[in-house]
């Protein structure tokens, strides 16, 4: 059944569009717990053939699938969408064809409700969605993160999260209190510590797993979208979290350290046309050192919210103790002024 759509938000839609009428042609998908739904709107008489609306309407009650209903849940998820705007409305502009993302047009919040007005990805042709890639898809998606991080290199997050990502441990207590790893456990805040006071920051997508690409028809090009959790951070965060969404444990094993690799490649080239004056040599040296700690600070929430899910693997569980009894040995967070 669509949802009904309040009389402010249909004008907002007119006005961002400059149609003359809408209609809602279908549900793209519904948001997580309930909280909503993605439509397709038709226009007419409109420089646009369609546009995406993102239509927040808060539930009465939470019915999270994994049982996660607390009160700091729910803000958490309520803030997430205020900053998606955020972003689109006052930094998604920064983003050139290297990072692509759907143009904004408008966005209105009234009575528990928001709204967010978006370009069609569809319709600019990125049409394509994925559940499993090849190296050149996996590669156009490393290469967008590269760019993203690069355009926002040593940028503060105003108006973001201050700590950008959904599974960092100063949002996830009660992952963190269920977690049976005791060695994992007692390291997470040296772990987090090492990530959020890294030299080098950036602008971290915050939830970049395949599922939020948008590829052209020939795989060559990509979109990002669902920007709920973009925020400050290290990079490595996004690189990390995204070879995981797409690897199994063999191929983990054989392939991230080449991705790893592509990734840097990309990032070099990115920072010479968009910062010059950063060292990417650096950058690449704290990042790499940061990529082990990164997967383990994503399997360390992952085993507390879902202890049988399958990214929980033996490459990722091999991974997380080397970390942890390395972490004595691991660079000191930089303090340095200017990054």
């Amino acid at each position: 059944m669509m949802p009904p759509l309040i009389n402010d938000f249909q004008n907002v839609i007119l006005s961002a569009t400059g149609a003359s009428r809408f209609e809602v042609v279908g549900v793209i998908e519904d948001l997580w717990s309930g909280y909503g739904k993605i439509l397709r709107v038709r226009l007419f008489d409109a420089p646009d053939r369609t546009v995406v609306v993102k239509h927040v309407r808060l539930p009465t009650a939470d019915k999270h699938p994994r049982g996660w209903n607390s009160d700091h849940s729910r803000q958490r998820k309520i803030k997430s969408y205020q900053i998606e705007a955020e972003f689109y409305r006052h930094w998604s502009g920064r983003c050139g064809e290297g990072c692509r993302t759907p143009r904004y047009l408008g966005s209105a919040r009234e009575e528990g409700e928001t709204l967010l007005v978006l370009e069609d990805l569809d319709a600019a042709g990125f049409s394509v969605r994925r559940t499993n890639v090849n190296k050149s898809e996996l590669e156009a998606c490393l290469k967008w993160l590269a760019d993203f991080h690069a355009t926002f290199m040593g940028e503060a997050p105003e108006g973001l999260w201050p700590v950008g990502s959904y599974w960092h441990l100063g949002t996830r207590r009660d992952e963190w209190e269920a977690l049976d790893d005791r060695p994992l456990k007692q390291a997470a805040a040296e772990i987090d510590l090492l990530l959020t006071q890294a030299c080098y920051q950036t602008l971290v997508h915050g939830d970049a797993k395949l599922a939020n690409f948008c590829f052209s028809d020939d795989g060559s090009r990509v979109a990002a979208l669902d920007f709920q959790y973009v925020g400050g951070g290290c990079g490595m965060k996004d690189v990390a979290y995204f070879i995981g969404s797409c690897l199994d444990e063999a191929n983990c094993e054989t392939q991230a350290n080449v991705l790893l690799d592509y990734y840097f490649s990309a990032l070099r080239e990115a920072l010479q046309r968009h910062h010059p004056e950063v060292d990417a040599v650096a950058v690449e040296t704290e990042w790499r050192m940061l990529f082990p700690i990164a997967w383990t600070d994503f399997h360390r929430f992952l085993k507390g919210w879902s202890p049988g899910h399958w990214k929980i693997n033996g490459y990722s569980e091999r991974l997380a103790r080397e970390v942890v009894a390395g972490l004595g040995q691991a660079a000191p967070p930089c303090n340095s002024p200017g990054h």
